[in-house]
C-alpha cells in the first residue's frame, strides 16, 4: 500500500510541474499578446485620426445624398 501511495504522489507533483510550465509558458504569451493588441490599438487610434482629418478636408463633386 506504501508503493501505491508513493506512486500516486509522485505522479500527482509530476502532473503539477507540468502544470506549472504550461501555466507559465501561458502567462508569457498572454503578456506577449497584450503587448501586441496595445500596439495595435496605438496605430488604431493614429489612423482613425489621419482618416477623419482627411474625410474633413476632402471635397467631392456631385456627391449623391446618404439615402441614394
Amino acid at each position: 500500500m506504501d508503493n501505491t501511495v508513493e506512486e500516486r504522489f509522485v505522479e500527482l507533483e509530476t502532473k503539477i510541474a507540468y502544470m506549472d510550465d504550461f501555466i507559465s509558458k501561458l502567462q508569457d504569451e498572454v503578456v506577449s499578446q497584450q503587448k501586441i493588441i496595445e500596439v495595435l490599438r496605438a496605430e488604431n487610434k493614429i489612423l482613425s485620426g489621419k482618416i477623419q482629418d482627411l474625410s474633413e478636408n476632402i471635397y467631392i463633386p456631385n456627391r449623391k445624398p446618404p439615402h441614394y
